[in-house]
């Protein structure tokens, strides 16, 4: 039967079934339609021609290019601007640095060394970030940095830029600073700042840590194998530092010996270093008022250098560069800061008790060092230097009991006096953090500590 008279058969069929309702008819029709449909899709899909046997036309057709000058010109004609960010090197100029940021702007130099704002940038200290914005000349757009005054928490934010016209402008804001306390340690293989320098410990750290042991450890002879732990302040924005803060412990192992510090403010406002059991590490006097120096003269008798004869020497004489740091060994006031004879310019401090110091040979005194100023254990209040009767730069250091020179470096003087009843338990509670901290410092005896619990 063909398919034609086959659909209408079955068409009858079911119109005998469902009767001549206006639905089957509809059903019928419909499936009459779709019939035809799929015969005639039958008939005419075997006439679709083969992909393969149709021709193929390659076209050519030739762009212009623009020439070199075209290109000179359309980029020019888009000014370029970037972005660079370098860090202050030791020694580095205001003209070193913007040479390395790519500032070739002598009005942005002659605008940062005239603004009262912008001069604070003379003053960046060593692995400080400095970022500019520039055009394709080198002229800068605006820069961006933080600088600190010294203390522990203030720091401003230095921004200049550069209006329309040409004009530039620096404000100073308030930076706000995020306090993180880390931790490392270090091993002594030659000296104390390389081993901090491989513990990417930072040089103002190391200082503190000299500051802190210096009158129970002769930094001057460590020994291979001395190892230290340090706890400190550092003080971040935006993700970069800023700077860091206070050493707020440090422990130091030299020739098998321990030493430990933590530092704690008592309730009067004065802070300082003391032991983990509450008493103070400070010292009444510093042995010597250089940080890193060399003897090169005794308290003995000895030929005067430039008089030739024999005499006592009333002192010692630390040898150093010219302009290094001279450091006061106590608290006190400034008894007299001039120059006198054969002293050149001379410093005498007078002390609690009788006890006064000299401080000889300076090449210039620190700023606000004069007759009645007060100054604190370690300030500076002047700088080495070859003045007076000198055969070259050193400080000659008295230190005078009752006006009768003594040798100061075997003078016995007291200790800072202990920490009172009132503030031990506050220590305590600071003592024991950081104590937590050192065995996290320390692998090995937080194992051991581990295992006694346990058992």
């Amino acid at each position: 039967m063909r398919p034609l008279d086959k659909f209408l058969h079955i068409a009858s069929g079911r119109r005998q079934l469902f009767g001549s309702s206006r639905v089957s008819r509809a059903v019928s029709i419909s499936a009459l339609f779709f019939a035809v449909c799929a015969i005639g899709a039958a008939a005419v899909a075997p006439l679709a021609p083969d992909a393969a046997d149709l021709p193929v036309k390659k076209l050519t057709q030739e762009l212009p290019l623009p020439t070199l000058d075209e290109q000179i010109a359309a980029i020019e004609a888009n000014e370029q601007h970037f972005v660079r960010e370098e860090t202050v090197r030791r020694g580095d100029t205001l003209s070193a640095l913007l040479l390395r940021l790519g500032v070739e702007d002598d009005e942005a130099d002659k605008f940062i060394k005239t603004d009262s704002v912008a001069r604070s940038l003379l003053q960046l200290r060593t692995d400080k970030a400095v970022r500019v914005k520039t055009n394709d000349e080198g002229e800068l757009e605006w820069l961006q940095t933080t600088v600190t005054d010294g203390s522990d928490k203030a720091a401003r934010n230095i921004e200049i830029t550069r209006d329309a016209n040409g004009h530039f402008k620096a404000t100073d804001t308030t930076a706000n600073l995020e306090r993180r306390v880390e931790m490392a340690s270090g091993n002594i293989i030659s000296s104390l700042f390389a081993a901090t320098d491989d513990a990417n410990i930072p040089d103002s750290i190391a200082s503190q840590i000299i500051s802190m042991f210096e009158t129970n450890i002769d930094f001057r002879k460590l020994q291979r194998g001395d190892q230290f732990n340090v706890v400190y302040e550092s003080f971040w924005q935006d993700g970069q530092k800023v700077k860091t803060g206070r050493v707020l412990a440090g422990e130091f192992t030299n020739a098998g010996k321990p030493y430990q510090a933590v530092w704690f403010d008592e309730a009067g406002g004065q802070g300082g270093y003391y032991t983990f059991d509450g008493k103070s590490l400070k010292k009444a006097f510093l042995k010597s008022p250089l940080a890193f120096t060399r003897i090169s003269s005794g308290f003995s008798m000895r030929v005067h250098p430039i008089s030739g004869q024999w005499k006592q020497h009333k002192g010692v004489d630390f040898a150093a560069g010219i302009g290094t740091p001279i450091r006061a060994t106590a608290d006190g006031v400034v008894d007299s800061a001039a120059m006198s004879g054969g002293y050149g310019n001379l410093v005498v401090i007078k002390h609690w008790g009788g006890y006064s110091t000299a401080y000889a040979h300076m090449q210039r005194f620190a700023p606000g060092i004069r007759k009645g100023s007060h100054v604190s254990q370690g300030e500076v209040i002047g700088f080495v230097g070859t003045t007076g009767w000198s055969t070259g730069p050193h400080v000659h250091y008295e230190f005078r009991v009752n006006n009768d020179a003594r040798d100061p470096m075997s003078v016995v003087v007291p200790n800072v006096q202990a920490l009172s009843n009132t503030d031990l338990p506050r220590f305590k509670a600071v003592a024991s953090d950081m104590h937590h901290r050192f065995d996290l410092l320390r692998p090995e005896r937080l194992a051991q500590n581990s295992k006694a619990s346990a058992s």
